[in-house]
């Protein structure tokens, strides 16, 4: 089995690149160099950035110099504490994870494909063939019915890509939101440099409870971690699947988002973080937790103050 070797215990930033109003307010002062040397200080080996295609391009898909500086930043403090980094397309032309962004037909709209090989071109060119850096293709697909034209198009993103960073890890996930189910349907990995991506919010009522953007919960009810049944044999038939497609292959899986909602209790999320944590070991899965700051899921947040020291051992 393969190891992702530098890629093992991360936190994402969520919220700063990406998710956000892309004011300057916002884009500089979401997330400053004091907190990468936080995050180093809770022994992880590296971050996961969410970054959206309109920090870096116009809608005519001209580039924002502006927008590549923030990048520039992001790897320049990870690298100075220490830390690896994944930049992970979080939002492209024509789709979003959240529907409510209003993208559309990027499955279907080969000039808004287009776009997004570009995009990983110009990535390629700044950020490819370092051993710090890994890339993420995009952000949770939501569909089955995309699967064809996703398997089609990191074929043809992995083609470009190689043409300029042949030594770049690249993560690659499914439908149902980078479910551990949809690994099945990907494509066999397009070379040795490609990982399977998964993300992991089981089970969903206890991690994202009252969390108004998913319509099929009941928003009122709350529940405890052992109402969750989250134990370690549960993650580890969770990721069973994944895992052994990930084995016949030579790579792995990585889990690139998991967390628990600010609407359960600090003390029931150590719970919960402990539990996949040991799946995540004895599976030797690298991971990124959701996240470092606000998003109803900030591991930095006041709130969790009376736990974070000991959640850290088990991110």
């Amino acid at each position: 089995m393969k190891e992702f070797k530098g890629f093992k215990k991360g936190v994402n930033l969520g919220g700063w690149l990406s998710q956000c109003n892309y004011s300057d307010e916002r884009l500089n002062g979401f997330i400053v160099e004091d907190d990468f040397k936080k995050m180093a200080s809770w022994g992880i080996d590296h971050v996961r950035l969410p970054y959206d295609y309109n920090i870096i391009e116009r809608e005519d898909g001209s580039r924002k110099p502006e927008g590549f500086a923030h990048i520039d930043r992001a790897v320049k403090w990870a690298k100075e504490n220490g830390l690896n980094i994944v930049l992970d397309l979080h939002k492209t032309a024509g789709f979003s994870f959240y529907e409510g962004d209003g993208q559309s037909g990027f499955f279907k709209d080969a000039d808004l494909q287009e776009r997004f090989y570009k995009i990983w071109e110009e990535m390629s060119t700044r950020y490819g063939n370092d051993e710090a850096i890994a890339f993420e293709l995009l952000n949770e697909v939501t569909d089955p019915a995309y699967s064809d034209s996703w398997n089609r198009i990191i074929k043809t993103a992995l083609t470009r890509i190689r043409k300029i960073a042949p030594d770049t890890y690249v993560l690659v996930g499914g439908y149902w939101n980078n479910s551990p189910d949809a690994v099945k349907d990907l494509e066999e990995p397009f070379d040795d440099k490609v990982i399977y991506n998964v993300h992991c919010y089981d089970p969903l009522f206890f991690t994202h409870q009252g969390a108004l953007w998913v319509r099929e919960l009941d928003h009122s009810l709350r529940f405890t971690y052992e109402q969750s049944e989250a134990t370690k044999e549960y993650f580890l038939e969770r990721f069973k699947e994944a895992y052994e497609k990930a084995k016949k292959y030579n790579t792995t899986i990585y889990c690139g988002e998991y967390g628990v909602i600010e609407n359960a209790t600090p003390e029931d999320s150590l719970k919960w973080y402990k539990a996949i944590n040991a799946a995540f070991e004895e599976l030797n899965i690298g991971r990124s937790a959701w996240t470092y700051r606000s998003m109803n899921f900030g591991l930095s947040d006041d709130r969790m103050s009376g736990v974070i020291d000991e959640l850290v051992k088990y991110l």
